[in-house]
C-alpha cells in the first residue's frame, strides 16, 4: 500500500466530503484515510494507477490532481 494525497477543488461542505469519500471507496482496494474540504488522503495498492483515483473524484463532480 502507498499513501496518495489528492488536491480536490470545489468541495465546500460535509455533503461534498461524503460524496468524494464514497467515490474513492468504490476504487478497488483503496482505504480512505482522510477527506476534508480541498483534499483527500488515501491508502491505495501499488498497482492502482493515480489516474483511477483522480477519475473517481472527477466522476463525482470535483476536479482533482495528485499532490507530489
Amino acid at each position: 500500500m502507498r499513501e496518495v494525497t489528492l488536491r480536490i477543488e470545489n468541495m465546500h461542505c460535509g455533503a461534498c466530503v461524503k460524496r468524494v469519500s464514497q467515490a474513492l471507496e468504490r476504487v478497488g482496494g483503496v482505504h480512505v484515510g482522510e477527506v476534508r474540504v480541498g483534499a483527500a488522503r488515501v491508502q491505495a495498492p501499488e498497482n492502482t494507477p493515480e489516474s483511477a483515483l483522480v477519475s473517481a473524484v472527477e466522476k463525482a463532480g470535483y476536479p482533482a490532481t495528485v499532490e507530489h
